[in-house]
């Protein structure tokens, strides 16, 4: 999921240029989502998914929503913005039990069914309103349900750019950080000029979980770890310095903690 301009939820992953370029990312099987991102993810939700029911947020190629099946989940429902994806996804699946819908975030029914998991994958560093879209997630949890989600870093997404300073043999010095405070929009490249995302200090996401009712049970920044997958991954290493992920979890309280 993505945003361009405008307040509507912007469908960047449909952009061909864009979606061609991800797909073929995903499609090895070796980049940091895979390596880094995906068990850091997997390994904050509960021990069994046997019987929940689970809604994924930004379900892309349906990945998640397969393995959690398999996994014993009663029934899975990924949500996406991009048709694109969701052709991939349908294409990839044969169970009865998993559900795929055209939606945005912004737009999930904060009173629709009840799950016991939500689940989002680097899709909410995309959207304007974090606050109300945590909000939405409180809404259709179970009490005691598990939110667990994922983003890029606060300190990649604070400067635009997005790149490390390397000196003139292309040796990475360091990577800079500047307006951290200073939340909100940030436009940078990936695979198409123009991309949407959303700067957030860790405070804000932290404290908009505890605001909307969920207690945390953990955050993680995973680093790499000594491995065939890692070692496939050029100047692996980089990323025990600046962490590419942020990924926290929290359970839906019993007693709504909503401050006035």
């Amino acid at each position: 999921m993505g945003h361009r301009e405008g307040s509507e939820p912007q469908n960047i992953y449909d952009d061909p240029e864009f979606f061609a370029g991800y797909r073929n990312l995903r499609r090895t099987g070796t980049g940091l989502n895979d390596v880094l991102e995906q068990p850091a993810l997997w390994s904050m939700l509960p021990d069994s998914l046997e019987d929940l029911r689970v809604l994924d947020l930004g379900c892309g190629f349906g990945d998640f929503a397969r393995k959690a099946r398999g996994l014993g989940a009663r029934s899975v429902v990924g949500v996406d913005i991009s048709a694109r994806m969701l052709a991939c996804a349908a294409e990839q699946t044969r169970d009865a039990g998993i559900a795929y819908r055209c939606e945005s975030i912004e737009r999930l029914d904060p009173e629709g069914e009840p799950f016991d998991v939500v689940v989002s994958s680097l899709a909410l560093h995309y959207i304007r309103d974090y606050a109300a879209a945590v909000a939405r997630v409180a809404g259709v949890l179970v009490a005691g349900g598990r939110f667990v989600f994922s983003v890029e870093h606060p300190i990649c997404t604070a400067l635009a750019r997005q790149r490390w300073v390397r000196d003139d043999l292309g040796n990475a010095l360091y990577w800079p950080v500047d307006d951290y405070r200073s939340e909100g929009e940030r436009r940078t490249r990936w695979f198409v000029d123009g991309v949407v995302k959303y700067h957030r200090t860790i405070e804000t996401y932290v404290n908009g979980l505890i605001k909307a009712g969920f207690a945390i049970r953990g955050l993680k920044e995973p680093e790499p770890v000594d491995g065939p997958s890692s070692k496939a991954i050029p100047e692996i290493e980089l990323h025990r310095r600046r962490p590419p992920f942020l990924i926290l979890a929290a359970d839906r309280q019993r007693e709504s903690v909503h401050s006035s």
